[in-house]
């Protein structure tokens, strides 16, 4: 279930694949569209994360459960209805996962995720740090050998999603999320972004 694409689709009437980055995912839905857009499409990846991993602790628990996840974030980042062309990089569907298998450890890292934010204001890094501080807080909470597997996969799977991004960091290129919309920044009616041109 491609949220970043279709809530914009819906409630804006714009592909939000043609705008800023081009992925369908919720940090490309905020820096394009703004906050709430962003905050509804993150809010449903991480319920479709959160489904998918109790729906396999029901049928068969932990191991069953990360099958389950994986799924999903597969299925978010080569979305079935998107024809399995490029979604969203599976953050938020993996602290979807992460919060029903693990969910001390996954509050953590949501945490972890906000004070690098705050602090850098790159989304992608805050991804990334957070990703790779999700098995350290599996391990210190004690969580299952199968969820802690997950963890560990789930943090690589971030860090090769993300590797565009680093490679932007590295060239000072990359661009940090704004925490207003900018002035002059509205939708054309043809569905395209108006932005206002930044130096």
């Amino acid at each position: 279930m491609p949220w970043g694409y279709w809530l914009p689709r819906l409630l804006a009437g714009v592909d939000v694949r043609t705008l800023g980055s081009g992925n369908a995912g919720a940090t490309n839905v905020w820096r394009t569209l703004g906050f709430k857009f962003a905050l509804a499409v993150a809010a449903l990846d991480i319920a479709k994360g959160v489904a998918a991993a109790l729906l396999g602790l029901w049928l068969g628990g932990d191991l069953v459960a990360v099958l389950a996840g994986v799924a999903a974030m597969v299925g978010h980042w080569r979305p079935l209805f998107l024809g399995f062309a490029k979604g969203g990089k599976t953050v938020a569907t993996t602290g979807g996962v992460a919060l029903a298998l693990a969910t001390l450890p996954a509050l953590a890292a949501a945490g972890t995720w906000i004070l690098v934010f705050l602090l850098t204001r790159y989304a992608s890094v805050a991804s990334i740090v957070a990703g790779a501080s999700l098995p350290l807080y599996a391990l210190l909470f004690g969580a299952t050998w199968p969820v802690l597997a997950f963890t560990v996969g789930a943090a690589l799977a971030i860090l090769l999603l993300h590797r565009t991004n680093v490679g932007r960091l590295l060239a000072g290129t990359e661009n940090r999320i704004e925490l207003r919309r900018p002035r002059g920044a509205t939708l054309g009616t043809s569905g395209t972004a108006l932005r206002s041109k930044r130096v």
